[in-house]
């Protein structure tokens, strides 16, 4: 069995945070992309399809969950994990359940390097098995 790494897509409008959690995720042999807005993350996600998202809440034009919205509408990526990331604290449960019904993790920054390795594995893993044989205990 080859030993392909996973694709990880990354949007968020901070470049640094952006560039942080890739340098991190490839550090930890995933092929990374990012973006920097919504509409960049769908056209990246169309080009290359991701075998997991990250995406920020909190994004001018369109946020996170607008994005999740327009990525769910694909049939391809209806299924593809995703996790929204964001600093705010106080979201309106509303939000959380819209969430939840897309199909997304919520998880709350700062995320330090074990937090986004972890949440890295646990996108990657719950997509499994797409077109792989099935692994060997």
């Amino acid at each position: 069995m080859s030993n392909v790494p996973a694709k990880v897509l990354i949007i968020d409008d901070d470049q640094a945070v952006t560039e942080t959690f890739a340098r991190m995720l490839r550090l930890e042999g995933h092929e990374v992309r990012t973006a920097h807005d919504a509409e960049s993350g769908l056209r990246e996600a169309q080009t290359a399809p991701p075998d997991a998202i990250i995406v920020d809440l909190r994004m001018p034009l369109i946020n996170g969950l607008g994005f999740l919205y327009r990525l769910r509408a694909d049939e391809r990526h209806q299924h593809t994990p995703v996790a929204i990331v964001t600093g705010d604290y106080c979201l309106d449960d509303s939000i959380t359940r819209e969430l939840t019904e897309l199909g997304a993790q919520l998880h709350f920054k700062p995320l330090w390097l074990e937090d986004l390795v972890e949440l890295a594995y646990s996108l990657l893993t719950s997509n499994r098995p797409k077109s792989s044989q099935p692994l060997a205990n």
